[in-house]
């Protein structure tokens, strides 16, 4: 697949259709870890200039409740496709739409368990990352957010010993995720904006895009015609295929600014 463009040679007809935009949150959103102020503005701008916000990411249930019902989002896509999230603000009541039944989850959780033990044993430096215990379906193992950063020789070793297990294990720019099952973020997303939206996303290409950083973003990459890495992504060049239509000059949350700015100036 071709190299990214830059967003600044983007044509405006593209933009001037977007209804929904689907974000990564770390290192998309997110600068040095965190969020920051000009972000949730951003976010809230995109909202009153009638384009639906829903973060797509591979943080836990726990940080996806906050984040429903908290950041100015019309629903959130949690550890990498397991569930998606809405908060209703007339009923303040929470929707939560899970991939798999509870028991389901439970039984699959406790497999992962004993993968995420032999991997802390046998890759010296990975850990459990620090938001494991907020998961409902996923292990999630560090490799550079609150550890020292492992070489990708190492990353590959964590993949491979989920993958012997016959779990699923896509890396993003912080955490290698493994899960059982066949849902990914993409597939969570379309029944997502089908449930919320009344939007068939393989017939309404026009009207939503998707904005990300990492291999673990390649589904929605692929999918999106028109989608759009903030320039962080090209760290992953070798890992990451498909890449994005689009990329931004700027990196991580001063990235997605700029492309919330590209999407605010043709409205």
């Amino acid at each position: 697949m071709p190299d990214p463009k830059p967003i600044a040679e983007s044509p405006d007809p593209i933009w001037q259709r977007l209804r929904g935009l689907f974000t990564d949150i770390d290192d998309t959103i997110t600068q040095d870890g965190h969020i920051t102020g000009e972000v949730i503005v951003a976010m809230e701008q995109l909202r009153n200039n009638h384009i639906a916000v829903v973060p797509v990411t591979g943080r836990p249930a726990g940080w996806c409740d906050m984040i429903a019902r908290m950041w100015p989002v019309d629903g959130i896509v949690g550890e990498n496709g397991a569930f998606y999230f809405r908060y209703d603000t007339k009923r303040r009541h929470m929707i939560r739409t899970y991939y798999d039944s509870k028991d389901v989850r439970e039984e699959k959780c406790a497999r992962l368990s004993s993968i995420a033990e032999e991997v802390i044993s046998k890759v010296p430096g990975a850990a459990l990352s620090a938001d494991q215990r907020y998961r409902e379906t996923d292990v999630a193992i560090d490799f550079r957010e609150d550890v020292a950063p492992l070489c990708m020789e190492k990353v590959d070793e964590i993949v491979g010993i989920f993958e012997k297990h016959g779990a699923t294990a896509k890396v993003s720019s912080i955490h290698v995720n493994g899960w059982f099952g066949h849902y990914d973020k993409l597939g969570m997303t379309q029944r997502l904006a089908i449930e919320l939206f009344s939007a068939d996303l393989d017939q309404d290409q026009d009207g939503f895009t998707f904005i990300g950083d990492s291999p673990n973003d390649a589904p929605m990459f692929s999918f999106f015609e028109q989608s759009v890495g903030v320039a962080n992504v090209l760290d992953y060049a070798d890992l990451c295929d498909p890449k994005p239509a689009w990329i931004t000059k700027e990196r991580s949350a001063a990235g997605f600014l700029e492309f919330a700015e590209r999407l605010l100036a043709v409205r």
